[in-house]
């Protein structure tokens, strides 16, 4: 992560911005990119007054919103064999345990898993496509993905935002101590959501990897 912020620091502010939504855009569409280490990366630099924080959320919101929402067309057309084609392509990211736990998420909580899932590494790359896949109605699944989508940016964006102007007030003389209480924040809260992932994926994998129905409710 800290040689993606140190890429990061050396493009203009708006080619930053255009990066963190395009790598969370293009994961959020069903392919496996980094993007909550881009938004991370981009909040910590924020704290630096290198970028503004409220367009680096800006950014991620609109493309965690925008590429969910690419991700339900593609998934609503291509159905559960372009999700098996992901698999086969992506194994290690998408394989059928992968989206196995994706399903029984939807079976446990509707539509709103894909709120959840922005949260949780798997979710958010597959939230999308599953959704058009299982034929979510696309009004509750864009209020779902939107809801989702701006806590996660705002929220991860300024948090780490305040911990990395609270310790550059603190360490003022050591400029340097600032910038790496700043990383090691961004570190934990990625290791947080990464402990979260793995939790779900424990008490809901299925025993068979086989398709969970979505409840009639959210049809």
């Amino acid at each position: 992560m800290v040689d993606v912020q140190h890429w990061l620091s050396a493009l203009p502010p708006g080619v930053v911005y255009l990066i963190v939504a395009g790598v969370i855009g293009v994961e959020s569409m069903g392919v496996p990119l980094p993007g909550e280490i881009v938004l991370v990366s981009a909040a910590l630099l924020a704290a630096t007054g290198l970028v503004e924080p409220e367009w680096v959320a800006t950014a991620a919101a609109a493309g965690a919103i925008v590429g969910d929402s690419i991700g339900y067309a593609v998934g609503r057309r291509g159905g559960r064999p372009l999700l098996e084609r992901l698999g086969r392509r992506f194994p290690k990211h998408l394989g059928p345990a992968h989206l196995a736990r994706a399903e029984a998420s939807f079976a446990r909580h509707g539509v709103w898993a894909v709120f959840f899932g922005r949260f949780v590494a798997l979710l958010r790359i597959l939230a999308g496509p599953l959704a058009g896949a299982l034929q979510v109605p696309y009004r509750r699944f864009l209020l779902a993905n939107a809801t989702g989508g701006l806590f996660w940016a705002f929220g991860t964006t300024y948090l780490l935002f305040t911990v990395g102007r609270a310790a550059e007030h603190w360490l003022k003389d050591i400029s340097w101590a600032g910038l790496v209480l700043a990383v090691l924040a961004g570190l934990a809260s990625t290791w947080w959501l990464r402990r979260r992932a793995r939790r779900l994926a424990a008490t809901e994998m299925p025993a068979e990897a086989e398709p969970v129905p979505v409840p009639a409710g959210d049809r």
